[in-house]
């Protein structure tokens, strides 16, 4: 019989290294293929950042449980469950920008569609607290 955990640190892992190949990947993809992806991140059911989001929680209720039995300090749970709680609370956060992710997500039309230039223009960060 295999060892469950050996296969979650084996996933795990893989995770890792897929996420930095598809980072590799998207540094040299056309723009309107790169924008698919980020669109596609902040979905709560299926997207990356929901299922960060759920190993995060699964992480805090593990660790909460052996804090409560003294194996591990009552601080140990804290972190997961905060970093829990703040990727929850960027997700709105990016759907407000998903229609614009979509647009520029739409293949160019034509065969030599014109490539549009982009000007320059101020950024502007808010941040909600």
């Amino acid at each position: 019989m295999t060892d469950p955990a050996g296969d979650a640190l084996a996933l795990a892992e893989d995770i890792a290294q897929r996420l930095g190949q598809l980072n590799d990947h998207l540094t040299h993809a056309p723009p309107h293929r790169v924008a698919r992806v980020p669109g596609t991140v902040p979905d709560g059911d299926r997207g990356a950042l929901g299922r960060m989001t759920e190993l995060l929680a699964t992480g805090s209720y593990f660790t909460r449980h052996h804090a409560r039995t003294g194996a591990l300090p009552p601080e140990v749970p804290l972190a997961p469950g905060r970093a829990c709680n703040q990727l929850h609370d960027v997700s709105p956060g990016l759907d407000e920008h998903l229609s614009d992710l979509r647009r520029l997500a739409e293949p160019p039309t034509g065969a030599k569609a014109p490539s549009v230039k982009p000007g320059a223009c101020d950024m502007v960060v808010r941040r909600r607290r």
